[in-house]
């Protein structure tokens, strides 16, 4: 059998790993610094959880697990005509889509054993049935913010921090694009579609995918008014500065007391920002609708400024999702990003540093014998000062251990002989440069540290 991988998945090589590692580090460290605490759920959570968290398009994307054993004891010929009905009798589990719902039901079910207003960070993957393309997979990492049981929008401009200081740190140029479900849901009422909001938000939420006409297609076909498009429009194309974007809704929704709350939330992040102003471009974004379903106040997104790439980081605030597990009224926000994406942006712009994917610096070559021994002593001191150091397992010629660092990108080869080992010196060899020099060992210490 020809080996092979499930379409929408991958495996990774050793460089691969380390440059993941980066971001993973990266994202992480930033995470404890804001004081995140960290956490994990199960792979697998009951479907009960899941269905009907992402809407009818996200629940089409689950992975559903089939019941071990005996799974269709008790199915008869109409429930196979009933998907419905199939899968409530074979289908119990499910793989997890996002971090957020399993974060939802692992608050209520540990709500004594946390801390309100609670801080968590997840770095773990999810799984969706997509259909694999560029910059989407079936099986992918997220790395989740989230503080629940506070309503402040402190929450929202610290996780906008967080934001900018992850992309910084990766030197990756980005748009930050802020919006708010309030204002989402103002608008579809003031064109007189507020009982569409659900179809008009998933729709405009595949406007950069889709295009334009296509999204004014599918709301054609939702059942949404040709007046209620055309009033639509110009919220879509809505130019300007941020405060003249928030100035003119302040007009152009003073009917509705649910969008004028939007737009002072949005307006309230942004003067709390003047006086600590992020690196990263901040645009509000009218088009951001974030298709979720459990979204209710300001949303993110974010899109690489230099390559062409789906958002990399998105999240918002849900202030009710605990609600469907039995525990109401407790707020939340936060913010997800996509290491996957990530990844490739990081690729495609060079902007991986060489030090991400290095493991080993330096070699001790294995000529055996005393010299073997003398060796085993020095790359125990070289890891105990923090270097990465390896010692050739086998005793082969020389020639195939220099191959043997050349290709897993060793900087250093050290090489201890008979007249080493006579003189407690140790013949380094930069690998790069290809100077060989006999020096002592805390020298070499010195120029393995100083070129790391």
């Amino acid at each position: 059998m020809k080996p092979s991988i499930p379409k929408g998945t991958r495996d990774f090589l050793p460089v691969e790993t380390a440059r993941r590692n980066y971001i993973f580090d990266t994202i992480r460290n930033v995470y404890k610094k804001y004081g995140y605490a960290p956490i994990e759920t199960p792979a697998m959570e009951n479907l009960s959880t899941l269905l009907g968290k992402y809407g009818d398009e996200g629940d089409k994307l689950l992975f559903k697990i089939l019941n071990s054993g005996n799974a269709f004891d008790g199915v008869t010929a109409d429930d196979l005509h009933d998907s419905a009905a199939l899968t409530l009798k074979t289908c119990e589990k499910g793989l997890r889509y996002d971090l957020t719902v399993p974060f939802a039901r692992f608050v209520v079910q540990h709500r004594n054993d946390i801390v309100f207003p609670f801080k968590r960070y997840q770095l773990q993957p999810v799984w969706r049935a997509d259909r694999p393309q560029k910059g989407r997979y079936r099986e992918f990492y997220q790395c989740d913010a989230d503080v629940i049981g506070s309503a402040s929008l402190l929450n929202e401009v610290e996780l906008l921090q967080i934001i900018d200081e992850v992309f910084s740190g990766l030197d990756i140029a980005v748009v930050i694009k802020l919006n708010n479900r309030k204002i989402l849901s103002g608008i579809a009422g003031v064109i007189g579609e507020a009982d569409k909001l659900t179809d008009i938000t998933v729709a405009i939420d595949k406007m950069e995918k889709t295009g334009y006409e296509a999204v004014m297609a599918e709301l054609l076909a939702k059942g949404v008014a040709a007046m209620a498009i055309e009033k639509l429009q110009p919220f879509l194309t809505l130019r300007g500065s941020n405060e003249e974007k928030l100035a003119a809704l302040q007009t152009t929704l003073a009917a509705s007391p649910e969008g004028l709350a939007g737009v002072a939330e949005l307006q309230q992040v942004l003067d709390y920002l003047q006086a600590i102003p992020l690196r990263q471009t901040l645009e509000v974004d009218l088009s951001l609708a974030r298709g979720l379903n459990y979204y209710t106040g300001a949303i993110f997104e974010v899109k690489a400024k230099d390559v062409e790439m789906g958002s990399i980081c998105g999240g918002g605030r849900y202030d009710d999702l605990t609600g469907v597990f039995g525990l109401s009224n407790v707020p939340g926000v936060g913010i997800s990003f996509g290491a996957d994406r990530i990844y490739d942006v990081l690729l495609q712009s060079g902007k991986f540093p060489a030090t991400a994917a290095e493991t080993t610096r330096i070699l001790f070559f294995n000529l055996g014998g005393a010299e073997e021994r003398q060796a085993l002593q020095y790359v125990r001191q070289l890891r105990a000062r923090g270097i990465v150091a390896e010692l050739y397992p086998d005793r082969h010629k020389l020639k195939k251990q220099f191959d043997y660092a050349g290709r897993r990108g060793i900087p250093f080869a050290a090489i201890i002989g008979e007249d080493e080992l006579a003189h407690g010196v140790i013949s380094l060899k930069d690998l790069l440069s290809g100077i060989q020099q006999s020096i002592p060992f805390e020298e070499v210490i010195k120029r393995v540290e100083k070129a790391s």
